[in-house]
């Protein structure tokens, strides 16, 4: 038995050993090959050919069609108000159990009910799993 696997260690150590003879790794020479991927210049910073007045006036980019625009840049007024109010900062729920829950507003109300729900999820799974 231990002769057995004396040779298999044998045979493994040979075919690594034939591996590195037959496919030797190579390093990068700073010089790309004709069609390789990335051309060579991939750490370098792509010049932008769109002039300052297209990027300040169209969302480059943005158009997910193969026959369209990017969309143009409206003025503030055109977009609806609730878009405004996307990345302002929402109370924790450590703050919101500190508040009054009948003088929350109604979102406010919302989203503690589910921090909340979620928060005794957190803590009945972590009971279950110490059990």
């Amino acid at each position: 038995m231990a002769m057995n696997h004396a040779r298999s260690i044998r045979c493994i150590l040979t075919v690594k050993e034939a591996v590195k003879v037959a496919h030797p790794r190579t390093f990068a020479t700073g010089k790309a090959k004709k069609g390789s991927k990335g051309g060579g210049s991939a750490d370098s910073p792509k010049a932008s050919t769109l002039s300052k007045e297209v990027k300040a006036s169209t969302v480059v980019g943005a158009n997910i069609l193969k026959e369209g625009t990017d969309p143009k840049i409206l003025p503030d007024s055109e977009y609806p108000g609730w878009l405004w109010h996307l990345l302002d900062k929402r109370p924790a729920l450590s703050e919101l159990r500190r508040k009054n829950i009948e003088t929350l507003a109604y979102d406010n109300l919302k989203r503690f009910v589910k921090l909340d729900n979620r928060a005794r999820i957190k803590e009945n799974n972590t009971v279950k799993a110490k059990n």
